[in-house]
C-alpha cells in the first residue's frame, strides 16, 4: 500500500524530491545548459519544500557550475545566503563543501 501511494504521488507530481533534479544534472554529460536547468529546478523544489539541506546541496552544485563558466560573482551571491542560514552542523561534508567553494572560485 505505501509503495503504491509513493509511486502514484511521484507520478502525479504531488511529491517532488530536489535530489532527483540534482541527480539529473550529472547525467547531462557535458550539456551545460541542461545541467544548469536541472540544478535550478532542484533549487526551486528545495525552496518550495523549505528543505534547507537540499537547498544547500543544489546551490553548491549550481554555484560550482557557474564558477566553471566564469560566473563567479553570481555563484557567490547564490551560495552566501543559503550557507548563512545555517547555525550549526559546520562539521558536515555539505557545509564544509559550501564554505570552501567561494575561496575556490577566487582561484
Amino acid at each position: 500500500m505505501c509503495r503504491r501511494f509513493f509511486r502514484r504521488s511521484v507520478a502525479s507530481g504531488a511529491f517532488a524530491h530536489p535530489t532527483a533534479s540534482r541527480g539529473r544534472s550529472y547525467r547531462h554529460g557535458g550539456r551545460i545548459d541542461e545541467a544548469a536547468a536541472s540544478l535550478e529546478e532542484a533549487l526551486r523544489v528545495a525552496r518550495r519544500q523549505q528543505a534547507k539541506a537540499y537547498e544547500l546541496r543544489a546551490a553548491t552544485s549550481l554555484a560550482r557550475l557557474w564558477g566553471e563558466q566564469g560566473r563567479r560573482t553570481e555563484a557567490r551571491e547564490l551560495l552566501a545566503p543559503v550557507y548563512g542560514w545555517f547555525t550549526e552542523g559546520f562539521d558536515t561534508a555539505d557545509l564544509k563543501d559550501a564554505k570552501a567553494l567561494p575561496a575556490a572560485l577566487m582561484a
